[in-house]
C-alpha cells in the first residue's frame, strides 16, 4: 500500500512538469566559426593564466599566502587546473579590483583550498578535517 501511494505522488509530480519542458532549437555552423570561437576562448584563456600566474609571483602576494598557510606551488598548481571560465572571471576580478584588490583574490583562492580540503579533494591545510 505505501509503495502505491508513494508511486502515485511521484507520477503526479512528474505529469504536472511535462508542461514545462522546453524544445531545443538547433542550427548547423561552420567549422571557421567553432575555430574562431574555440581559438578566441584559448587565447583568453590563457592571457588570464598568464596574469594570474603573474599575480601569484609577486613577493608580496606569495608572502600573504604563507601567512595564510598556503604554499605558493599549490597556488600554481590551483592556477593550472582551474577552468578556462573561472580563470577569465578571477584574472576579471583582479583588473577590476581597486589597488590592493588583490587581497580579495587571496582571499578566494584560500576558501577554495579550505572548501576543497573539507570536501576531501585535497590536504593543505592541518587544521580541516575532510567530510568523507
Amino acid at each position: 500500500m505505501r509503495l502505491k501511494q508513494t508511486l502515485a505522488a511521484l507520477l503526479i509530480v512528474s505529469t504536472t512538469h511535462v508542461g514545462f519542458i522546453q524544445t531545443a532549437q538547433a542550427t548547423m555552423i561552420g567549422t571557421e566559426e567553432v575555430a574562431r570561437a574555440h581559438q578566441g576562448t584559448s587565447r583568453s584563456a590563457d592571457d588570464a593564466r598568464a596574469q594570474l600566474n603573474e599575480a601569484f609571483s609577486r613577493a608580496d602576494v606569495q608572502a600573504r599566502l604563507e601567512a595564510l598557510g598556503v604554499d605558493a606551488s599549490d597556488a600554481r598548481e590551483r592556477i593550472a587546473a582551474l577552468t578556462d571560465e573561472d580563470a577569465a572571471r578571477l584574472a576579471g576580478q583582479i583588473d577590476k579590483a581597486p589597488a590592493g584588490g588583490i587581497i580579495e583574490v587571496i582571499l578566494f583562492v584560500f576558501l577554495l583550498l579550505l572548501l576543497t580540503d573539507i570536501l576531501g579533494f585535497t590536504k593543505v591545510f592541518p587544521f580541516t578535517r575532510s567530510i568523507r
